[in-house]
């Protein structure tokens, strides 16, 4: 068969345990043709072969994110952006001067702010953000997405007031005089969000191609996107134009569940480029908002357990719902509460024969895994659930985590626990709360440090892995995570032609050079979708 490109004198790490590691590999149309030395691939070139050097450099399968918010990542490239912001009044000299480029009746949008990282580490307030911006509606998303920083304006278009009562898995943080203090976490944060103007069909279908396009630059060959009908509309659009370049496992939020069971829509219909994907839901809220919940209280919160999000009874409902309708669940599950609360529904659904409903290859997932019970670190193994995790978020968070958990941080994040149990690891990054780019998680997953070398040796480095140990929840474990291992996920003949081509060869480099490392080269489909 004609080879229409090969890539030879390269470092192929495959992630096939046939054969791990190559030298060359030939791409016929969309498909790899074969994978092997030098001399055997390049004997199946001919005068119409496009043939690349790879001088030695690394090549690996496509990196598939098995976590994020694809879409956000595009529409927060279009507003402000406070990740990383080290005081309040850094915070709020971006959002005046973001501000002040908008309409003066559009409101200010953006996300990324964590009080945490502040000198005097209090949550921001609606008085704050009129100081900046005036009368006008501004709606910032925590850095974890679990708390919403308001203005006074937003609140009063909302209708929230002293009297308004907190919903159900959320709340409304107040002032002394029981007014509402401008932050709303979890549940609570749809009083407001209701009353947002929604992006728009075109301006989400924008969204998604400067989402591909930063994708394709990242070497983010497919995708595991945790967002709703619009989301989903835009990418279909893309889809049905030939502008995908990026394969999407695309997840159903439980609020559309109902939905999707009267259409009998199952976990997996689609095709190579667009799935319908599990049902994700929410155990509980996040680390940073304090709202993770747990077994015990807060190191530093002693009356405070967090909050279960969605109780056990409306989870249960949607387990026994979806699963005999081949929906697979996917869970979010942040603290060592809400982790052993979704072990014990898989538990009792594989008790009462619902997992025996999954479609083939699918398998229960929980989202984000950050803290375990010592006890339960085996029981995702026993139960073949999924661990998608974001190894960025360990060195990210570890400071939080080791105030708000203190001793408990060592069952936080315990990649090599939960794989040594025999569980099936699947990475991410959770863009846009962290980078889409995956090279600092593999860097994360390698060192427990951040990329000035902090902490030394590495935070609780028992839970390390090794390279090969990430690269494969970065590829073929997310894509045994949505039942796609057969098409994608390594460097196999007959699969599907998703790589990447690093700057170097990482296998032969300290840890430290993942972070200068690059993407030179993303290939979906056969075709070159980024070249550096």
């Amino acid at each position: 068969m004609h080879a229409d490109l090969i890539l030879h004198h390269g470092t192929v790490h495959t992630m096939d345990p046939a054969m791990p590691v190559a030298q060359a590999v030939a791409i016929a149309g969309e498909r790899i043709l074969a994978v092997g030395n030098d001399d055997e691939i390049l004997a199946l070139a001919d005068a119409r072969t496009r043939r690349v050097d790879l001088g030695g450099r690394s090549l690996l399968p496509g990196f598939e994110d098995a976590h994020l918010h694809f879409c956000s990542h595009g529409l927060v490239l279009q507003q402000v952006n406070l990740a990383g912001t080290r005081s309040l009044s850094e915070a709020l000299a971006l959002i005046g001067d973001y501000a002040a480029t908008l309409p003066e009746e559009g409101w200010v949008r953006g996300r990324g702010w964590n009080h945490n990282l502040w000198p005097t580490p209090h949550q921001p307030t609606r008085h704050d953000l009129d100081q900046v911006i005036g009368g006008r509606p501004a709606a910032l998303s925590s850095k974890d997405g679990h708390s919403l920083w308001v203005s006074s304006a937003a609140l009063r278009l909302a209708g929230v007031s002293g009297n308004t009562p907190d919903p159900p898995g959320g709340q409304i943080l107040r002032e002394a005089s029981g007014e509402p203090s401008g932050i709303l976490t979890e549940k609570a944060q749809g009083l407001i969000e209701r009353c947002v103007p929604d992006p728009g069909p075109q301006a989400m279908e924008e969204a998604a191609r400067a989402a591909l396009a930063d994708a394709a630059r990242l070497g983010v060959t497919a995708i595991h996107n945790c967002e709703g009908a619009a989301a989903f509309h835009a990418l279909r659009r893309l889809q049905e134009q030939g502008e995908l370049t990026a394969r999407v496992w695309q997840m159903i939020p439980l609020k559309l569940i109902d939905e999707a069971l009267a259409l009998g829509l199952r976990s997996g219909v689609g095709d190579e480029w667009l799935r319908l994907g599990h049902v994700k839901m929410f155990a509980d809220g996040a680390l940073g908002s304090g709202t993770a919940e747990m077994l015990a209280p807060y190191e530093d919160w002693p009356d405070r357990l967090g909050v279960a999000a969605t109780s056990s009874d409306e989870l249960w409902a949607a387990l026994e719902a979806g699963l005999p309708a081949g929906l697979a669940p996917a869970i979010h599950a942040i603290g060592d509460g809400a982790n052993r609360r979704v072990l014990d529904l898989y538990e009792r659904a594989q008790q009462e024969g619902l997992l025996a409903h999954l479609p083939a290859g699918l398998r229960p997932r929980i989202e984000h895994v950050q803290l375990l019970a010592p006890e339960d670190t085996v029981r995702l193994a026993e139960l073949g659930v999924v661990a998608s995790m974001q190894p960025i978020h360990a060195t990210q968070d570890m400071e939080m985590a080791d105030q708000h958990w203190g001793a408990r941080s060592r069952w936080s994040y315990a990649w090599r626990s939960v794989l040594g149990a025999g569980a099936l690891l699947a990475f991410g990054t959770d863009c846009p709360v962290e980078a889409l780019d995956p090279l600092p998680g593999l860097y994360a997953a390698v060192t427990r440090q951040r990329a000035d070398g902090t902490p030394e040796g590495g935070w609780y480095p028992e839970e390390r892995l090794t390279l090969d140990q990430a690269l494969y929840a970065y590829t073929m474990g997310s894509a045994r995570a949505c039942g796609q291992s057969g098409t994608r996920g390594s460097l196999t003949p007959g699969k599907l032609a998703d790589m990447v081509v690093l700057s170097r060869d990482i296998h032969a480099q300290p840890p430290a050079a993942l972070l200068g490392t690059q993407i030179d080269t993303t290939i979906v489909g056969g075709k070159v979708r980024f070249e550096r």
